[in-house]
């Protein structure tokens, strides 16, 4: 998909899409909406998203990877070199972090890999601890230093912007337990069940989820409760 932005020009919405063609050469065709300005914001930025979607770059100009491609491209870019670099729980997170948070806020922006800003990423962090924790946001914030870090690399852009942002600050972990009284309930429902057992030593030892499953672990440092 390539990049895209509304653009004003009298009276009336414009959209003007953004890309690189195999020569290095930066393309901007206006494509008229027909909507005048007053009154079609919704109309005009739904006409933008449906033509970027749509927009085919004419035969030989398309280049894979270039600074004017859409930043959301480029996230779909990084997330296929990822799958064969990490391991599979690794590339999962990855995946749920670009596809389900950050592309959705970039992409309605029609912002370009080279054109992304500090400010836009903030605007993002922000956005997001609305209704998330600081830990879910540096997970975000890990995700984009790494894929504008390998931007840099490749010489696509000069500077990683995510170096200019202030990330938030780790959250002290609290961790919650239940009390004796509040562990008869679980027992009572368990008792006859075939995980009898697996609940009980989980309580009287504290062990963590993976230690239950058997999947290893350092050992826990809780004691038996008494």
């Amino acid at each position: 998909m390539v990049a895209g932005r509304l653009q004003e020009k009298n009276g009336f919405y414009y959209i003007v899409l953004s890309y690189t063609d195999s020569a290095g050469k930066r393309r901007q065709p206006w494509i008229g909406t027909g909507l005048p300005v007053k009154g079609n914001k919704k109309r005009a930025e739904k006409m933008l998203a449906d033509t970027r979607k749509d927009f085919t770059i004419p035969k030989g100009q398309v280049s894979e990877l270039s600074p004017d491609m859409a930043f959301s491209d480029y996230m779909r870019y990084w997330l296929k070199m990822m799958r064969t670099a990490v391991t599979e729980t690794t590339y999962s997170s990855y995946c749920f972090n670009v596809e389900k948070h950050i592309i959705p806020y970039f992409e309605p922006l029609g912002v370009t890999l080279a054109g992304l800003q500090p400010r836009q990423i903030q605007s993002f962090y922000l956005h997001e601890a609305e209704t998330l924790k600081n830990t879910s946001i540096l997970r975000f914030h890990a995700n984009l230093h790494k894929a504008l870090k390998y931007a840099v690399r490749i010489d696509l852009i000069a500077s990683n912007p995510v170096d200019k942002v202030d990330r938030p600050k780790p959250q002290a972990f609290m961790a919650s337990y239940y009390s004796a009284e509040e562990m008869e309930k679980p027992f009572e429902a368990a008792q006859g069940h075939k995980l009898e057992l697996i609940i009980q030593l989980a309580a009287f030892y504290g062990l963590r989820r993976a230690e239950v499953m058997g999947c290893g672990g350092r050992p826990s440092t809780l004691k038996p409760r008494r």
